[in-house]
């Protein structure tokens, strides 16, 4: 029984932390960061928005990571209010 508490407390902390995490930057996260804060997006998608920004150049709008494969316009808005692109002018969460 204390197992099973102890599972269901911890459970409940990693979910509440997740909700509310700070919304993450694009521009500047890496990997581990982008993954662990954008819902649907694990290790490769990660790493494949991360090769997106080195080839490209930094993110003008969270739209803009529709064109990484795998990312479509359900993920962003799912994940809109987590995410921001900070540019060198100042931030925008679009």
């Amino acid at each position: 029984m204390k197992k099973l508490s102890f599972v269901f407390i911890s459970l409940f902390l990693v979910l509440s932390f997740k909700l509310s995490a700070e919304p993450v930057d694009i521009n500047s996260a890496d990997a581990q960061t982008l993954a662990a804060n954008i819902n649907g997006v694990g290790a490769k998608k990660a790493a494949e928005i991360i090769r997106y920004r080195e080839k490209h150049g930094s993110f003008n709008s969270i739209e803009e990571l529709e064109n990484i494969k795998g990312i479509g316009p359900k993920l962003i808005e799912k994940n809109r209010r987590n995410l921001l692109v900070v540019k060198r002018e100042g931030v925008s969460s679009d």
